[in-house]
């Protein structure tokens, strides 16, 4: 196929690189990979893709990064898992983006998007708008996995479903850290284990000392069909980062999400140092939040401004004997079999459980609950002022979540 330079003479007489666009199909695309250079888009026509997409050792820019989408976003390139190898296999890049593309597991025994184990490093990439179905041969398929230290990522505006696992972030016995992602207007729905795990993290690879939050937010986290048994898991569960030195300040930020439905676990789990809020939990057929020891202890957390509606416990505040490390359990609207247990709670409004509820739109909830108690549920302004420091906090000084107009979009979002 030709290639389409997109720079002028002027660049060429400054002695700047020549971003390219390049133009493939399902037949001759792997032939452009290797020569993918900062700044280049690769373009890739509709079809059937057969073999897989292997980037390795590409480097681009902040930038500048390297570009691989559908050339028509609205007829996604059609990615068909193969036996034996990852579909989107990752080994030392940075600065990559992947967008629009459809990647169709046909129940082989691979995952989705890997960033390999034998890998140095995945830094800075941007998975964008892509189609991830239909790799669950086992509770060990990937939607999206990381193997290898991975910082910077962003997530976004992903459809997965099918899946053994949605996400899984992190290697488990704490190696390999994913530090300071953003993963947002996700729907993550149908998977056998966790929509989402992120792993506890030992230590911080050099070069990454500073502090760095990972917000998830604007996501929709759903487990309607979960299995029972051995496979059973928490749509979202959280560990914990570094317990000392470089990281032991990450936070993560989980706002604006919407957690939906699990038969057999809570729909989140966390240990650490965690910020929840302004998220919608509805559980028919179990509990909704879980803090509680894991790898380690929870630390320091507060969550608030949530509204939860499950069938059986609320919020669950499991802390370990004599820890120094605080929970805050603040400004929640709660309607549950039991609604609060443990914590230090204060502000919240609860009520019983009702299954009537469950009809009520997810952005009508809030409201509907607080109906009947406006007049005595006002926040103090002092406690409004202190939330307000956190990012992307819907104030208000009504306890209980708003939902978004971000979040809405994840719900109206199709996908081709």
């Amino acid at each position: 196929m030709r290639r389409v330079v997109c720079a002028t003479w002027l660049c060429l007489l400054a002695g700047t690189a020549t971003a390219t666009d390049y133009r493939a199909n399902a037949q001759d695309y792997r032939d452009y990979v290797r020569r993918l250079q900062p700044g280049d888009r690769l373009l890739l026509a509709p079809g059937d893709y057969l073999h897989g997409l292997p980037l390795r050792n590409l480097s681009g820019l902040a930038d500048q990064p390297i570009i691989i989408e559908a050339a028509q976003p609205g007829d996604a390139p059609h990615f068909i898992a193969r036996p034996g190898a990852n579909t989107v296999s990752l080994a030392d890049v940075r600065y990559l983006v992947l967008r629009h593309l459809e990647l169709d597991g046909r129940n082989q025994p691979v995952d989705a998007v890997k960033a390999e184990g034998h890998s140095h490093y995945a830094d800075f990439i941007t998975l964008d708008h892509l189609y991830i179905h239909d790799h669950a041969a086992s509770q060990q398929n990937v939607g999206i996995s990381t193997k290898c230290p991975a910082f910077g990522w962003v997530i976004r505006g992903n459809r997965i479903e099918r899946v053994g696992t949605g996400l899984y972030l992190g290697d488990a016995d704490g190696s390999d850290p994913f530090v300071g992602g953003l993963i947002e207007a996700n729907r993550i729905s149908h998977t056998l284990g966790y929509n989402l795990q992120i792993k506890h993290q030992a230590s911080r690879p050099a070069g990454h000392v500073d502090r760095h939050d990972t917000v998830i937010r604007y996501n929709v986290f759903s487990k309607q069909d979960a299995l029972p048994g051995p496979q059973a898991r928490p749509n979202v569960l959280l560990g914990h980062v570094p317990l000392s030195g470089a990281g032991s300040r990450d936070r993560y930020l989980v706002y604006g999400n919407l957690f939906l439905h699990n038969p057999s676990e809570a729909l989140m789990q966390a240990e650490g140092r965690v910020a929840l809020y302004d998220n919608v939990f509805i559980n028919s057929e179990g509990d909704a939040i879980h803090i509680q020891p894991h790898n380690d202890v929870p630390r320091d957390m507060v969550i608030f401004s949530n509204t939860v509606l499950a069938s059986g416990t609320g919020i669950q505040v499991r802390r370990a004997a004599e820890s120094p490390y605080r929970q805050r359990v603040i400004a929640n609207v709660v309607a549950a079999a039991a609604p609060l247990r443990d914590g230090e709670a204060a502000y919240n409004l609860i009520s019983p459980y009702r299954a009537d509820l469950l009809d009520i739109a997810v952005s009508e909830l809030t409201p509907h609950l607080l109906a009947q108690r406006m007049k005595t549920a006002r926040l103090p302004q002092s406690l409004v002022r202190e939330l307000a420091a956190y990012p992307g906090w819907k104030a208000t000084t009504y306890p209980g979540a708003r939902v978004s107009s971000a979040l809405q979009d994840t719900l109206d979002a199709s996908w081709p």
